[in-house]
């Protein structure tokens, strides 16, 4: 009987979670204005979105932070390569990862969990860019990685990833645009 108490409260928030989801118009849902930040509902809600994963990827969860400010960039990057940085996270684009010039859009989303979204999404480079996440203003955990994850934040993919402890900051190589995220 000692786990009967977990269980009930595991239950009550899975079913407050799910009437919370339900409840969302599908505008909340929509892209954003890339001017404005998006924001996830109340900090109840986001705390208990951040150690959800999907697909069975299980073994990591959203490092908890300060919120970081709302910060977007929009920068002209060609065949030759170039740098966004965004905030504190940076993206660095090889020579031949694009094939034309092509407007990229960067966004320091403000939350508990430091996020960047890139746009536009979906794009796809033909050699891996470096996306770098700072956790300077994160809880200092261990074996820290960035993971793509959806608008949500639910986790998608786990990405190879190399901590710097000295910089406190996370770096992978990624493929193509979305959302990214430190974990750990």
């Amino acid at each position: 009987m000692s786990g009967w108490p977990r269980r009930t409260t595991a239950f009550v928030l899975a079913l407050v979670l799910a009437a919370g989801v339900s409840c969302t118009s599908d505008d909340a849902l929509a892209p954003s204005d890339p001017a404005a930040p998006v924001h996830l509902g109340s900090e109840d809600q986001q705390s208990l979105l951040l150690g959800e994963v999907v697909d069975g990827v299980k073994s990591m969860s959203l490092l908890s932070c300060s919120a970081q400010p709302y910060v977007a960039v929009a920068k002209v990057v060609g065949p030759g390569g170039g740098t966004i940085v965004v905030g504190s996270h940076k993206l660095v684009i090889p020579a031949g990862a694009l094939s034309r010039n092509t407007t990229i859009r960067a966004e320091q989303v403000p939350s508990r969990v430091n996020s960047v979204r890139f746009a536009p999404e979906g794009l796809r480079f033909a050699k891996p860019a470096k996306l770098t996440l700072s956790y300077s203003n994160c809880s200092p955990l261990l074996l820290k990685r960035v993971v793509y994850t959806d608008e949500l934040l639910r986790i998608l993919e786990l990405i190879p990833s190399a901590d710097d402890l000295r910089t406190r900051s996370v770096t992978g190589d990624i493929r193509h645009f979305s959302r990214y995220a430190v974990a750990w």
